[in-house]
C-alpha cells in the first residue's frame, strides 16, 4: 500500500474529500474543480471504493456527459431510487455546457430545487476540469479566475468544492521518494528530482515512470539497499521514454503522418502497463498537448521566449519539447481544427471512462482522426 501523502500539502484537498465523502459528513453534491487528473483520479477512486460496490457497479454508477445528456435527465436520474442497487453515483462532465449561451435559468432553477431536497442515497459530482488551477492561485489565468467565481457562485451554496490545485514539483519529489520507499525500493532525492524535471512534475506519466523504474531496478536485484535508483538510472529509462512520448505523437499528428502516428501511440501502449489509468493518462497529456498549441497558435508564438510569456505557471511545457511544441502550434493554419480536436479528446475521454471493451480501439480511432488530412464528417457535426 502507498505511504499516506498527508503531510504533501499538494494532496491535502483530495484527502479531505476522499474522507468526507466515505463519513457522516458526506454532502449531496460536489464539484471537483481543476484539471489535475492525477489527484482527480485519487477523488474518483475514494468515492468508487467507499459508494460503489464493484459488482453493483453497473446499476449505481453513472458517468454522463452534460454536452449529450441535459441536467434536468441528470437530476431525475439522481432522483429515482434504483431497485438494483441502494445508492447512486453521478459524475457529471463538460459542466460548461451550463455556462454557455443564455442564462440557464431553468438548468439552475432545476439544480436549486433538487438540492433543496436532494436524495439521500445519490452523490452528484461535478468535473470541472476546463479549469486550470496552478499551485500558486495569485498566478492564476483570469478568464479561469472568472470560471470558477462563477461555478462557486452557482455551485457552491449546496456543493462542496474541491480545489485540485497542480502539484508543486517539491511535493512530486517526496511522493517518488515515498511511493518507491512503500515498494522497497530506495529512490534518491537527486534522482527523484531529476524524474519530476524531465516530466514537467506531470503526475500520472511521473505515476507510469516511476512504476517502470522500480521494475528495471528490481530485475537488478537491488532493493532498498545502497544502490537504489540513481540520476544515470533516471536519465537511463527516461530518455527512452521522451523517444515514445506524446510529442512525437502529436509532431506526427501535426504533420498528418497517420502510419507514424498510429506507429508512436502502439509504441507508447507498448511501453505501458495498458490499464485505464495509462490509457486516461496518454489521452490527458494529449489534451493538454492540443490546448498549448492551440495557445502557441493564437498568440503566434515563435520562440521560447515568447512561450515562457503566454503560457503560465502550471501550464508548462517539459523544457525538451518547447522548441519542438512550437513548430507543431505553427502548422496548424486554422484554429478551429484545434478546438475540433480537442472535442475528440473529450469525447474519447468519456468512451475511456465508460469502460470499453478495447481502449486501443478508442484511442486508434482518436488519433487516425486527428491525423487525417480530410475533414472527418462525424467531426464536423459535432463541431
Amino acid at each position: 500500500m502507498s505511504p499516506s501523502p498527508s503531510k504533501l500539502r499538494s494532496f491535502a484537498a483530495a484527502e479531505r474529500f476522499v474522507a468526507e465523502i466515505s463519513g457522516d459528513a458526506r454532502r449531496p453534491g460536489y464539484v471537483l474543480l481543476g484539471d489535475e487528473s492525477f489527484l482527480y483520479e485519487i477523488c474518483r477512486r475514494g468515492v468508487l471504493q467507499a459508494l460503489v460496490p464493484g459488482e453493483l457497479r453497473e446499476f449505481c454508477l453513472h458517468d454522463l456527459d452534460l454536452g449529450e445528456t441535459s441536467i434536468f435527465e441528470a437530476l431525475d436520474l439522481a432522483q429515482t431510487p434504483s431497485l438494483m442497487a441502494p445508492f447512486q453515483v453521478l459524475f457529471l462532465r463538460n459542466i460548461q455546457k451550463l455556462y454557455g449561451r443564455g442564462q440557464k435559468k431553468e438548468e439552475f432553477a432545476a439544480i436549486d430545487e433538487y438540492f433543496r431536497r436532494p436524495n439521500p442515497q445519490a452523490l452528484l459530482v461535478f468535473v470541472a476540469d476546463h479549469i486550470s488551477l496552478p499551485q500558486d492561485l495569485r498566478k492564476m489565468d483570469m478568464q479561469d479566475k472568472e470560471r470558477a467565481e462563477r461555478i462557486r457562485e452557482t455551485l457552491g451554496d449546496a456543493c462542496g468544492v474541491v480545489e485540485l490545485q497542480r502539484v508543486s514539483e517539491d511535493d512530486a519529489v517526496l511522493w517518488v521518494m515515498r511511493e518507491s520507499e512503500a515498494k522497497g525500493v530506495r529512490f534518491h532525492e537527486d534522482a527523484a528530482r531529476e524524474l519530476v524535471d524531465a516530466l514537467g512534475a506531470e503526475m500520472l506519466t511521473i505515476k507510469s515512470e516511476l512504476e517502470k523504474l522500480m521494475l528495471y531496478a528490481g530485475a537488478r536485484g537491488e532493493a532498498a539497499g545502497d544502490a537504489g535508483i540513481d540520476v544515470a538510472d533516471v536519465e537511463t529509462m527516461v530518455a527512452a521514454a521522451k523517444q515514445r512520448s506524446l510529442y512525437e505523437l502529436t509532431d506526427a499528428i501535426s504533420l498528418k503522418d497517420a502510419p507514424r502516428a498510429l506507429a508512436l501511440l502502439h509504441g507508447l501502449l507498448n511501453a505501458s502497463d495498458g490499464g485505464e489509468d495509462a490509457a486516461i493518462g496518454h489521452i490527458f497529456t494529449l489534451a493538454k498537448t492540443f490546448r498549448q498549441m492551440l495557445v502557441l497558435n493564437e498568440k503566434q508564438v515563435k520562440d521560447q521566449r515568447a512561450m515562457w510569456q503566454v503560457l503560465w505557471p502550471g501550464f508548462r511545457v517539459a523544457p525538451f519539447a518547447a522548441d519542438a511544441l512550437i513548430a507543431q502550434a505553427r502548422r496548424y493554419r486554422d484554429r478551429g481544427e484545434l478546438t475540433r480536436g480537442l472535442r475528440w479528446i473529450a469525447r474519447a475521454d468519456l468512451e475511456l471512462r465508460s469502460s470499453p471493451a478495447d481502449k486501443r480501439l478508442v484511442l486508434e480511432r482518436l488519433v487516425m482522426r486527428l491525423a487525417s488530412k480530410a475533414r472527418v464528417p462525424e467531426l464536423e457535426q459535432a463541431s
